[in-house]
């Protein structure tokens, strides 16, 4: 999954959600320096990444892409799930989009001694350009592929991904679907085991 679905299965809890979110800038086990609660929210991540990627619907989803993606697929898909998270936001919060982020905006800002270089450097771009918001429209979803195809120096062609999304649409938005309540379940599990640790 992507940020807007890490964030959201952090379960408003603030500081899993920062562990949640700067997960993929750590490596390994070179976060025992966090507090407790930000550790949880890596592991929890991880856990998260483990179970989506091993998920059928998942799979099905990257399978579209595959011919063309090759091994980016599952990147795409990531992408693609925040998209129709955003999108149908309000079925899985009583908070409105814009207010979610904005209040997580404010907590990285809170936080930011807490977070990795990597992420200290990308959070006001992400902050200035409203990822989390723009991800609920295709515009943004653009924007994000293009991005990502120019951190792969343009070999991935993620950035023409977008005409799959259009194409699929329903069939991508249902997989989400059907894929993210067992998401949801899993994750509330894992991190209600993590916080009884």
């Amino acid at each position: 999954m992507n940020f807007l679905a890490h964030i959201y299965l952090s379960f408003d809890d603030d500081e899993v959600a920062i562990g949640n979110f700067i997960a993929d800038s750590i490596r390994s086990r070179a976060y025992t320096h966090l507090p407790d609660k930000i550790q949880k929210g890596i592991q929890l991540h991880r856990a998260i990444d483990t179970y989506t990627d091993s998920h059928v619907l998942h799979k099905q989803s990257s399978k579209r892409l595959y011919p063309i993606y090759r091994h980016y697929s599952r990147v795409i898909v990531d992408i693609f799930y925040d998209h129709f998270l955003a999108k149908n936001w309000l079925q899985y919060s009583d908070t409105p989009l814009d207010r979610y982020v904005g209040d997580f905006y404010y907590l990285l800002e809170r936080n930011y001694n807490l977070l990795p270089k990597g992420v200290q450097r990308m959070m006001p771009y992400m902050i200035t350009d409203n990822w989390l918001l723009n991800y609920g429209n295709i515009e943004g979803i653009g924007k994000v592929l293009n991005g990502m195809n120019r951190r792969t120096q343009n070999k991935s062609k993620m950035n023409l991904a977008v005409n799959e999304l259009q194409t699929y649409y329903a069939d991508f938005e249902d997989d989400f679907t059907r894929f993210f309540d067992d998401l949801v379940l899993f994750s509330k599990q894992k991190y209600t085991k993590l916080c009884e640790e």
